[in-house]
């Protein structure tokens, strides 16, 4: 990864805390479990942050934990860690709120994460669709042809993005998906949006592709879930802790439509990572072997918080879930395992990296080399 920004001594604020750069992945309602990491990285109190990507329900975590930070920004008095970790508290409640709405209040939000209200709702025929692997499936310029998205101004009220642009202490970048070329579009700034959040989450099937600036957008999960180069070009320090909520890797082989079709969601959003992953373990090799300059190519220490196989036990079709006995469910395996994590790896910040990217990301993709005869 070639960065001339790279300066390894540069990884400490003045109260000397670690440092590190956040990578948030998308996952519908799992979301939530960032939100407990969050939640508990902030509750510590040890660690600086200085960049966040996310993508999706990671772009909102992302946009949340940041309006709280700008807000501090400009409260001279306020702890910019207690103002995220309220603001992320009022976005997932504010979330619970919307889904807990009476039948026909509720119907556009349970469009919006694809949930079954009757069988002759857009919902049902996308869910129908998908699952069937029908190739005549309804699209959203049919089914939702005024494209209703109640999640626009849920997020105008929750986050104030002239706030973000504004904001000095953090940097924050989004990610969606450009539909005309199938590359990443990284959304950070002013350019920071409302409408770059709604491009994120734009699932297709679901939506009609979010323009800006003349250019149409679909999912960030399709081109980077999270996108890690722009922490790399653009952020100091060396550390990435990447929050994962999509398992890597399944044991029990899918045979039912939907779990079928749950890994295959999985394998394509993932598919951004593993990338990313091999690029960052290919320069880290190089590295090592003294065949890149380390002050133009930075040495990434990579971390990784995720649910493992508790979060696995949570079904594919919770992802459309805003229950709140899930959402907080999921807020607490997340401050779990972000605590536990704090505990076991939290002396490695800085020094070295606390993830096998081989082992865990990048053994199926190695050629073995064949001696010459």
């Amino acid at each position: 990864m070639n960065s001339t920004l790279n300066n390894p001594s540069d990884t400490s604020s003045s109260k000397n805390f670690p440092r590190i750069n956040l990578a948030l992945q998308g996952g519908g309602s799992h979301g939530a479990f960032t939100w407990g990491v969050l939640d508990a990285l902030l509750e510590d109190g040890r660690i600086d942050l200085e960049g966040i990507s996310g993508t999706s329900a990671g772009a909102m975590n992302a946009v949340a934990l940041a309006h709280g930070f700008a807000q501090a920004q400009t409260q001279a008095k306020s702890d910019p860690r207690e103002a995220a970790r309220e603001a992320l508290a009022n976005f997932w409640n504010g979330i619970v709120d919307m889904g807990a709405m009476s039948e026909a209040q509720r119907t556009p939000f349970d469009i919006l994460f694809g949930r079954d209200i009757d069988g002759n709702s857009p919902t049902a025929v996308w869910a129908n669709a998908m699952t069937s692997f029908w190739s005549s499936a309804v699209s959203p310029y049919q089914s939702n042809p005024f494209d209703i998205n109640p999640l626009r101004k849920f997020l105008e009220s929750q986050i104030d993005f002239e706030g973000l642009a504004r904001l000095q202490t953090l940097k924050v970048f989004v990610v969606a998906t450009r539909v005309s070329t199938g590359k990443a579009e990284v959304f950070t700034g002013k350019r920071l949006t409302a409408d770059a959040v709604m491009a994120s989450a734009c699932l297709p099937m679901a939506f009609k592709a979010v323009e800006i600036e003349g250019d149409h957008f679909w999912d960030g999960g399709y081109s980077g879930n999270p996108a890690m180069h722009p922490l790399i070009y653009n952020c100091q320090s060396r550390d990435i802790l990447l929050v994962q909520i999509n398992p890597i890797k399944r044991d029990k082989l899918p045979t039912t439509n939907a779990q079928i079709v749950d890994r295959i969601n999985e394998v394509t959003f993932n598919a951004g990572l593993i990338a990313e992953m091999r690029a960052i373990d290919f320069v880290k090799r190089l590295l090592a072997e003294g065949k890149l300059d380390p002050a133009h190519y930075k040495d990434i220490l990579m971390h990784r918080i995720d649910g493992g196989e508790a979060l696995e036990a949570f079904a594919g079709s919770t992802k459309t879930s805003t229950s709140a006995s899930l959402i907080h469910a999921l807020r607490d395996l997340g401050q779990s395992h972000a605590r536990a994590w704090l505990a076991k790896h939290y002396s490695a910040l800085g020094v070295e990296c606390t993830v096998n990217i081989r082992q865990d990301y990048l053994d199926d993709l190695r050629v073995p080399v064949q001696a010459n005869p």
